[in-house]
């Protein structure tokens, strides 16, 4: 089972083994320690692998669902009150648990730029990629955001598939960007999150994933639980 939650300090140290691990590149981690100094503006998300003993007592109650104001319908937000009470055990529980993955934007404005999403490459194949980009997704909405972006390696035409799902669109490059090889990037934007198309197209997804997935639960942070089966995907900035 995964459980994804908010990254903190002590998370700083094996995300970025794991980071070493994923990319050519990595950030200092005195990098992610800035970052998290300002949760107002950076959001940092760790995916964790844990036993079946631990989740087996996090089961829940589906995915929310969203009103046309942009606000969880009232079964979600009722569910979402019930795992609440149960968040500390639930929490540490997680944190004995592996980090698999990451993920993480900057909110400014009417933007959330997505920094990075990482996973393990002995766990690849599993869909983690799609679930840490639905809850980054989901908090950006989440924070009032109208609009996504990122960039990615030309190269890497799996992830650019998978931001193409989600309604993400090439808008530039940017040349010779990635400092390691000097790879070109291209900026791609997502479509106005806010709009019902995209949240239609957004709850569809995140049913499918439901379905392929199997157990689900709402943690108090409004993050996802899953035992993943498909297909993973993953990019870096």
């Amino acid at each position: 089972m995964y459980v994804i939650e908010p990254m903190t300090e002590n998370d700083v140290v094996p995300v970025s083994r794991l980071e070493r691990r994923c990319f050519s590149n990595p950030w200092p981690q005195s990098a992610y320690r800035r970052e998290l100094r300002n949760p107002e503006q950076n959001y940092y998300v760790v995916l964790r692998q844990q036993s079946p003993s631990a989740s087996a007592q996090q089961n829940g109650s589906g995915l929310p669902r969203w009103n046309d104001d942009g606000t969880p319908t009232k079964f979600s937000r009722m569910a979402l009150l019930s795992r609440v009470r149960k968040g500390v055990a639930s929490t540490a529980a997680g944190r004995s648990s592996q980090i698999v993955g990451f993920g993480g934007f900057w909110h400014v404005f009417d933007e959330a730029h997505v920094t990075t999403i990482a996973v393990e490459p002995d766990v690849r194949g599993r869909s983690l990629g799609e679930l840490l980009l639905v809850a980054l997704i989901e908090e950006a909405i989440n924070r009032g955001a109208g609009y996504l972006s990122l960039e990615v390696r030309i190269s890497n035409i799996v992830a650019i598939r998978l931001y193409e799902k989600y309604g993400f669109n090439i808008k530039g490059v940017r040349t010779k960007y990635y400092v390691d090889d000097g790879e070109d990037a291209y900026v791609m934007w997502s479509a106005n999150v806010r709009s019902a198309e995209f949240r239609v197209a957004l709850d569809a997804h995140r049913e499918r994933l439901e379905g392929s997935l199997g157990e689900t639960a709402i943690l108090p942070n409004r993050v996802l639980l899953l035992a993943p089966r498909l297909a993973d995907q993953e990019s870096h900035e």
